[in-house]
């Protein structure tokens, strides 16, 4: 098999195929849209391949056909026909000051118009959209292509100052209200983006807009599959532990059957020949990380998380679900679907590896504020498991707790919560990597935390007490029988009872048996 170049940052469809790059071929997907719809909308989170994606629809319909040698649509597509294209991208504005949007939008209009050879001479961005539209359709003959990237960008980057994420809200729904109005001149709309906004807030003037996030049919239209990963890039897996790239990388659903790989992972992993956290570390923000500890939300709780249809769509400038923030930002996936009644339930996780371990050394260095001791901190925890030294263990999480300012905790009613001390222990032991498994279920009731690792069984129960040593997580460990579920393992089961105080803040029972 032939090594090809490795697209790494490429997001032109005509420089990956001219310059024989590695190329998962999505072009039967555009087809099928074509013969099903007419407005379209799609949410994935960043570095998937969605500008790509745009950037092969374009291609497909100004006719270079010479580009689609030998993929799914070249037999099957009218080449006698070619569209006019209006591509707006998002992707590298400043949007963050007033008036920022609307000179980028007009330059964007104004560099098309100049292509097109139209003279533009509105002031109003939608009302020069419009003429753009029935221009380009006259000039050509052909209906118009509509495209946009990166279309919430405007609003995600002002987050932070709800007033200008609100302005650019109401700016791009008047902007996109015109791709209603200008229907009839209209073949095909994509918009794309990270986020799906409210119909609301955002595309009340396009209504007409069929969203696909959730449609099985197009779960795999961004990203690589398994066996795109085996076909398209078998040639790199040569030296590469192949279950190890799934256990990393593999992960996302959108409720079709296959998960997929976000091409950046993949890619970084080829060209680098080391599992590192690539996509994750590109720009995981800081609101994120801030918004899951106002709100008080447990780490543990990050990996078994239940939400609705509508919850999911809950996206809007001062009112983002957590579910809905951490699904569409690409940190949780669709894990399963269960039915309630009527009304259809997503179970939400981690995808995979580099997300678990990722988010929770980001959760534990907003605690620490302190990069080196929580390396220190993570190196000493993984020690420690080595040797089952568990005295240790207990030394090591007084410590922590310990070097927790106190102006931490009075800025933050948190610590009066059980998930809290839960969310420091395990978030350690998720940064580490290690097998985690949290609410584990039995027939006797759920653990708090189970954690496999050197051929050992850890089982954990975590209690907020007020008088020091009750003992009450250790006799309920026992009392459930928590250990039968793992006995068939074979392996040595240690049950650890933590119990931590509201007053001193800090762990004040550590008791260990061997089951």
């Amino acid at each position: 098999m032939i090594r090809r170049k490795l697209p790494i940052g490429v997001q032109t469809f005509r420089e990956v195929r001219e310059r024989g790059c590695y190329y998962v071929d999505k072009s039967a997907y555009v087809q099928r849209l074509l013969g099903e719809g007419k407005h379209y909308f799609l949410s994935r989170p960043r570095r998937f391949g969605k500008s790509l994606l745009l950037d092969t629809m374009r291609e497909l319909f100004e006719g270079n056909r010479p580009l689609f040698e030998g993929l799914a649509v070249h037999d099957g597509w009218d080449w006698s026909v070619r569209h006019p294209v209006l591509r707006l991208d998002f992707g590298s504005g400043s949007y963050r000051q007033a008036g920022g949007l609307h000179e980028d939008v007009m330059a964007q209009l104004d560099d098309a118009a100049e292509t097109a050879g139209v003279a533009s001479r509105y002031d109003s961005a939608p009302v020069r959209f419009r003429h753009l539209i029935a221009a380009l359709r006259r000039l050509a003959g052909q209906p118009v292509v509509v495209l946009v990237d990166e279309y919430d960008k405007p609003i995600l980057d002002a987050l932070d100052a709800p007033e200008m994420a609100r302005a650019n809200r109401d700016y791009l729904g008047a902007l996109y209200s015109a791709i209603k109005s200008s229907d009839a001149h209209i073949r095909f709309t994509f918009l794309t983006g990270v986020s799906k906004f409210s119909k609301v807030s955002l595309f009340s003037g396009l209504n007409n807009l069929r969203d696909i996030t959730l449609d099985p049919r197009y779960s795999a239209i961004c990203g690589y599959t398994d066996a795109d990963v085996d076909t398209v890039f078998g040639p790199e897996l040569f030296d590469l532990d192949r279950q190890a790239i799934r256990d990393w990388y593999n992960g996302y659903g959108w409720l079709g059957e296959e998960r997929v790989y976000n091409p950046y992972d993949i890619l970084l992993l080829f060209d680098s020949r080391r599992f590192e956290a690539w996509w994750f570390e590109t720009g995981t923000p800081t609101f994120l990380v801030q918004t899951l500890y106002q709100r008080r939300v447990s780490s543990p709780a990050l990996d078994e998380l239940v939400a609705s249809h509508d919850l999911l769509s809950t996206f809007d400038v001062g009112a983002i679900a957590t579910e809905a923030l951490l699904f569409q930002t690409g940190y949780l996936t669709i894990r399963g679907v269960e039915t309630l009644g009527d009304e259809q339930l997503y179970r939400l996780g981690y995808p995979n590896r580099e997300v678990r371990q990722s988010l929770n050394r980001s959760l534990l260095r907003h605690l620490v504020q302190d990069a080196s001791a929580q390396a220190a901190n993570g190196v000493r925890l993984y020690r420690l498991l080595e040797a089952n030294d568990f005295t240790g263990l207990r030394t090591l999480f007084e410590a922590f707790f310990a070097s927790i300012p106190y102006e931490w905790y009075t800025n933050n009613d948190i610590a009066r919560y059980e998930g809290y001390y839960a969310s420091v222990f395990y978030s350690y032991f998720a940064a580490l990597g290690l097998d985690v498994l949290v609410e584990d279920r039995s027939s006797h009731g759920r653990l708090d935390m189970a954690v496999r690792f050197n051929e050992a069984v850890y089982l954990f129960e975590f209690k907020v007490v007020e008088t020091t040593g009750e003992g009450a997580a250790m006799a309920r460990l026992k009392a459930k029988r928590y250990a039968d579920k793992y006995r068939a393992l074979g392996q040595p089961i240690h049950l650890v009872a933590v119990e931590f105080s509201r007053e001193a803040r800090n762990v004040t029972a550590f008791e260990v048996e061997h089951a």
